[in-house]
């Protein structure tokens, strides 16, 4: 089956999916050191991208919630780590932004540093998701990120958010792009799945994508 076939998961599996994400989900805490992150007793997944690219609005969409995870228009407001409890049954984990974060350099790698301590040491760990603009692709930051996916081998998948912002030939061109750029990558799941959280659209097939990453 293609990587850009729709068509991935069955009727079943997108019903399941949206049942799940349909249940109770609450902000649990924010840790800004790894002393302070919660047991390993539930999966995680995570979620990761430059500063701005719209982890917190993919994480209301995903959970249809206007304001559970609290968006900014200020790049570099996430400087920690926020943990997020779905059904008592799975955390999703919004990670601070890389790129161009408003603050000063030795802030930017503190709080930089946490999120890949996170990803290097966390055992529970299931998928990180790494958003990417789908307006520009991917760019050296996003690049230098898969490097320390890699390294950590670390499993994750490609989101382009604000897919909406392009025609729909633009959309399957940046999707092919990008799949083309992770073939060879070892850590990389060959599927990418382009969203928009203002409209709704890849959704369904993101929250397949988790369900199965997490209780596979």
């Amino acid at each position: 089956m293609s990587e850009l076939d729709p068509a991935v998961f069955d009727a079943g599996e997108i019903e399941a999916a949206r049942v799940l994400f349909a249940r109770e989900c609450a902000f649990m805490m924010g840790a800004v050191t790894m002393e302070g992150l919660p047991d390993a007793a539930l999966p995680e997944v995570a979620f990761a991208g430059r500063s701005n690219v719209g982890k917190s609005s993919l994480i209301n969409a995903l959970v249809n919630r206007h304001r559970l995870a609290r968006a900014s228009t200020e790049p570099g407001r996430t400087r920690e780590i926020n943990f997020f409890v779905l059904d008592e049954r799975l955390r999703l984990v919004d990670l601070p932004g890389y790129g161009f974060a408003k603050v000063s350099r030795g802030t930017a790698r503190k709080f930089q540093d946490l999120g890949r301590a996170y990803l290097r040491g966390r055992p529970n760990l299931k998928r990180v998701y790494l958003l990417i603009d789908a307006r520009h692709g991917l760019k050296p930051p996003d690049t230098e990120a898969l490097d320390a996916l890699d390294k950590a081998a670390v499993s994750y998948q490609i989101v382009l958010t604000k897919a909406d912002k392009l025609k729909a030939a633009e959309v399957t061109a940046v999707t092919q792009a990008t799949v083309a750029a992770i073939a060879r990558r070892p850590a990389a799941f060959p599927r990418v799945v382009a969203t928009s959280a203002e409209k709704g659209d890849g959704m369904a097939d993101l929250r397949a994508e988790i369900a199965a990453a997490a209780f596979a």
